[in-house]
């Protein structure tokens, strides 16, 4: 678990950069009541929460978290994931080892369905020619702890919609793919400032995979199961479907394969079912962003697939070749 938090913090440290101190606020706030609620419910079971916190296990779940909100989240937003996910989708199954959905991705879904307005306050990246409105830090400070901004600014002023919002209404209106690529929001593959995240992703992803703390079929799955879909629809019709790029770097594709979906716990465990498992992540992401209500899908994604991992262990697990030659002479 320290290596899977080291290994995000190039990726961190660019997310500040790119789109201001909220970052750290919601780091700071997750990461306090995913602790918190974890003490509190190991405590209420008759352990000692010191032994439970010290594997680090919390603090990824509220990492994760961070990463998916926006940079001007109100603090009890943030709490509410934070907390359901800890409390109810890992300690009520059981704790460590036994909760079988995504704790940070649980989280995340409660506070899309329960607070959709307030996952909505993206700001601009900080790029030189996007029209970009900075917040101080006691200005964002203000905001997480009160969900007011100054009196000079508005939601309007500050917010913006990520690429794959705004790919997915461009669509909706009857706007091209070509179009929609011409906004200053745009980048070479996805989002300007959401690719070089990416980037800083893949490069802690790869430490991950070199250090063999995470499996390269879940990884390798998730990539292959969302840009193959998406490399045939853009063949077939490029003005109505982005590239496999796009997809790749627009969202929370790259964080999903190698920190989300490689979850020891509540993925799959055989070789041949990590890869099926990363697939179908990876497939569904790609139907939730194109013929779905939401812009991402990683969380529901993820979600569905935990609740298929049984199946997929059941049917995947390997056979036992040979015998034991002591049981055959009984």
């Amino acid at each position: 678990m320290q290596q899977v938090l080291l290994a995000l913090v190039p990726a961190a440290l660019a997310h500040v950069w790119f789109f201001g101190p909220g970052f750290v606020l919601n780091l700071l706030i997750a990461s306090a009541f995913c602790v918190a609620g974890e003490a509190a419910m190991v405590r209420f079971r008759g352990r000692q929460p010191r032994q439970v916190l010290s594997d680090y296990s919390a603090l990824v779940t509220a990492a994760l978290l961070a990463f998916a909100l926006p940079s001007l989240t109100p603090w009890w937003v943030t709490a509410t994931g934070a907390l359901f996910g800890v409390v109810v989708a890992k300690h009520l199954y059981g704790g460590l080892g036994f909760n079988i959905f995504n704790p940070a991705m649980a989280g995340y879904v409660v506070i899309l369905v329960a607070f959709p307005m307030h996952l909505n306050l993206w700001v601009a990246p900080r790029m030189g020619d996007i029209d970009y409105q900075y917040l101080t830090f006691l200005e964002t400070l203000t905001y997480t702890l009160t969900g007011s901004l100054p009196d000079a600014l508005s939601f309007d002023a500050v917010s913006r919609a990520t690429p794959l919002d705004v790919m997915k209404s461009g669509l909706n209106n009857a706007r091209t793919v070509a179009e929609v690529r011409l906004l200053p929001i745009m980048g070479d593959f996805g989002g300007r400032g959401w690719e070089w995240i990416g980037n800083y992703i893949a490069i802690g992803g790869a430490w991950l995979l070199i250090k063999k703390i995470i499996r390269w079929q879940i990884s390798l799955g998730v990539t292959v199961g969302l840009l193959l879909p998406a490399t045939i629809m853009f063949l077939v019709d490029p003005g109505s479907h982005p590239s496999p790029g796009f997809h790749l770097f627009g969202g929370a594709a790259i964080l999903c394969a190698f920190f989300i979906a490689t979850d020891p716990v509540s993925a799959a465990t055989s070789p041949k079912g990590r890869f099926i498992y990363g697939a179908g992540i990876g497939f569904l992401i790609y139907s939730i962003r194109t013929w779905g209500s939401y812009a991402d899908g990683v969380a529901f994604a993820v979600l569905i697939m935990n609740m298929a991992v049984p199946a997929i262990d059941y049917l995947t697990q390997p056979h036992i070749v040979g015998h034991n030659e002591d049981s055959d002479s009984l």
